[in-house]
Parts: structure tokens; C-alpha cells; sequence
């Protein structure tokens, strides 16, 4: 997909902390975001959302998409900005009918749980998602070089948990009663999953993005085996596919598993540039068995935020020095980007947010020092 907004017609990039960072590049401090940082937490999104009119008149509409990513960098000195969409537009533009009601989750009218559905399933075309490729370069114009821009996508395995239970789910029990009964099935769907994801993360970066983040949610409710079987091949399937660099700039890639703490060995052979770990996985451990292949991102517990400050300043510190020294000299070796271990909560307080970052910035200057 051709996209005619080439890198002339963005600024330069006054703050690249965070790609170097993800590159396993030295940095003068530690680059923090958070995932879900565009979102209920902040009270001037609640006020757009309630302008939209619904989550997806939020996410389709540019200005609004554009306004709600730039808010927390509005409040926070944070290093990227994350596009604000849902994990859910690739199955919607398969035609699934997703829709969101207010505080119950997404759903799909057309959940996918048998032979006839998985047959009618492609690849969709992207240009139904074009509003997203459109926010994606609003959003992109609008940050005018201040912090680079992250892309991102459900990963082939999430988005078939999606699809097949037809919403969120407790227990998992009719996507995995497909994946033990009919294989062959769920191969199917994850193949068709893992090439969309593909066709539309290249079209973000095409479109602006800087970064690109593949969330494997559901990664973690898998048994042994299964996990790699059903999701970690998928992922790499997608990464196979992905733009290595755009307009002369490398597009670094991270792939985030929630509960892939018993895997890193394996994601560590992934053909990425970052892997996000969620808070159960110890840093100093990650860094050792992958700290040489990879950047690190993570993984404050979001539940540290409704502490306070004092204390939250005190988590931080542990959450950087588990990680240790990141590296200091030419060339690469291993990198730290902070992030919370999942999303954070809708009833954190703001000003809890910024105590944190204000902490991660001053904390790893000083283990710079």
C-alpha cells in the first residue's frame, strides 16, 4: 500500500529516546510510556469519548483519535505517544460486527466457531481500515516531532480468542475447544490472523508510525506447548512479514505476551527488537537470558499507582535497578524501556502518573551518573 505521506512531510524528531532505546542504543535516562496511557484514567478523554458518542465513534473519527493520543503527553513528559484505536479493528473489517457497549467490552455479532465461518474468513481489505492509517498520520503531523509514534496490533492467537468467544472471556473454553478439537481450524484462522496483522502494521508504518507493537494478550492462558504451537509461531509469522526500516529509518518491533514470563527463552529467538514482559517476570532474570538479543520494556505493576507517591516513587527505583545499569557505550547492548506490566487502570489517579515518571526520569539519570 502506497502512502504518499513521505518523511518530508513530518518534522524532525526533537526526542528519540525511546527508539534508541529500542535498539539497544545508550540513552542519557530511561524511556518510560505507558500502555493505555490514551484512555479513562485521564478526565479529558472521558470528556472526548463522551463527545464521540461511543468508543468506535472515538476511534474512527481522526481529529478525535489525534486529540485523545496527544492528552497524556499534554500532562506527562513521556517519551512515545501509542495511536489510540482497539486491538478489535482487524476482525471488524472481516466483517465480524464488533461493537462496544459502555463498561461491558467489545462483542462480535458473528463470533467464528465452526468450519463454515472459518471458511468465509480473508485477509480483509485495507482499505476499511484506512481510518486508521488516516489517525495514524493526523497523530504523526500533530506530535511535530516531539516523541515518536508507536503502532500496534492484537497478536494472530489474541485476536482468535476474540473471534471465536465473541467478546472477552473467564475461561477461554470455546476458543480452546476449538484448538483441541479441530486443529486444523484454528491453524487456519491464525494463518489468515497473522498475514492481516501484517498487511496492517506495514500500512501504519507506512502511514507514519515509528514503532510497532504486536500485544499477545491472551498469550498467557495457553498450556505449555500450545503457546508456541498456537501463538509464538503466529507472532513470528507476522514479524516475517513486518518493514525492517521505512524512508530510511528502522522500524523497531515489539512483541508484548501477558503471562509469556515462562517462555522468554523462546520469545528471546524472536525476530524483534523489544519484548514487553508484564510484572510477574523478574528483570534482572529477563536481562540475562535475553538481554543480549534484546531491549527490554516493562513492568511496573499498574497497581503501584493507587499508592502513594512516595511509595511509588520507591517501586519505580526497584523496577530499575532489578533491570540494572543499562548500557552506556557506542554501539548496542542491553536497554531498559519502563513501562507497567499491563494496561494501566481506569481509576489511577493522574497525579499518581506523573510522580512516576517524574521518578524514572530522575532515578535512571542517576544511574547514568
Amino acid at each position: 500500500m502506497n502512502n504518499p505521506n513521505h518523511s518530508s512531510a513530518f518534522a524532525p524528531l526533537k526526542n528519540d529516546t525511546f527508539l534508541r532505546a529500542c535498539l539497544r542504543q545508550a540513552t542519557d535516562y530511561t524511556p518510560i510510556w505507558m500502555m493505555r496511557q490514551a484512555g479513562r484514567f485521564l478526565p479529558e478523554y472521558r470528556a472526548t469519548r463522551a463527545k464521540a458518542g461511543s468508543f468506535m465513534g472515538l476511534a474512527t473519527n481522526t481529529d478525535y483519535a489525534t486529540e485523545v493520543t496527544l492528552q497524556p503527553l499534554e500532562r506527562f513528559p513521556i517519551d512515545a505517544a501509542i495511536l489510540f484505536s482497539d486491538i478489535l479493528t482487524v476482525p471488524d473489517a472481516m466483517g465480524l460486527g464488533l461493537s462496544f457497549a459502555l463498561g461491558e467490552g467489545p462483542k462480535f455479532a458473528h463470533p467464528v466457531r465452526d468450519e463454515a465461518a472459518v471458511a468465509k474468513l480473508a485477509v480483509p481489505d485495507m482499505d476499511k481500515l484506512r481510518y486508521v492509517f488516516d489517525a495514524v498520520t493526523s497523530i504523526r503531523k500533530a506530535l511535530s516531532g516531539r516523541v515518536p509514534l508507536i503502532g500496534f496490533s492484537g497478536s494472530p492467537w489474541t485476536l482468535a480468542c476474540y473471534m471465536v468467544e465473541g467478546g472477552g472471556s473467564d475461561d477461554y473454553r470455546l476458543v480452546k475447544t476449538m484448538l483441541y478439537s479441530r486443529p486444523d481450524l484454528m491453524h487456519k484462522m491464525l494463518q489468515i490472523n497473522a498475514d492481516s496483522v501484517a498487511q496492517y502494521l506495514n500500512a501504519q508504518i507506512e502511514a507514519g508510525a515509528q514503532a510497532v507493537m504486536i500485544f499477545d494478550s491472551w498469550g498467557g492462558v495457553l498450556a505449555d506447548g500450545a503457546f508456541q504451537e498456537f501463538s509464538l509461531a503466529y507472532t513470528a509469522r507476522v514479524l516475517a512479514q513486518l518493514h525492517r526500516e521505512h524512508n530510511g529509518a528502522r522500524i523497531p518491533r515489539i512483541v508484548f505476551t501477558k503471562g509469556g514470563g515462562p517462555w522468554l527463552k523462546e520469545m528471546g529467538q524472536l525476530d524483534c527488537d523489544v519484548l514487553g514482559l508484564d510484572w510477574t517476570v523478574n528483570l534482572a532474570k529477563a536481562r540475562a537470558i535475553v538481554g543480549d538479543s534484546k531491549a527490554l520494556q516493562g513492568n511496573l505493576d499498574p497497581n503501584v499507582l493507587f499508592a502513594p507517591p512516595a511509595q511509588i516513587e520507591a517501586e519505580a527505583i526497584k523496577v530499575l535497578d532489578s533491570f540494572g545499569t543499562p548500557y552506556a557505550g557506542e554501539g548496542t547492548g542491553p536497554t531498559h524501556i519502563f513501562n507497567l506490566g499491563h494496561g494501566i487502570s481506569q481509576h489511577t489517579p493522574p497525579e499518581h502518573v506523573a510522580a512516576l515518571v517524574q521518578a524514572v526520569h530522575a532515578h535512571s539519570r542517576k544511574m547514568r551518573a
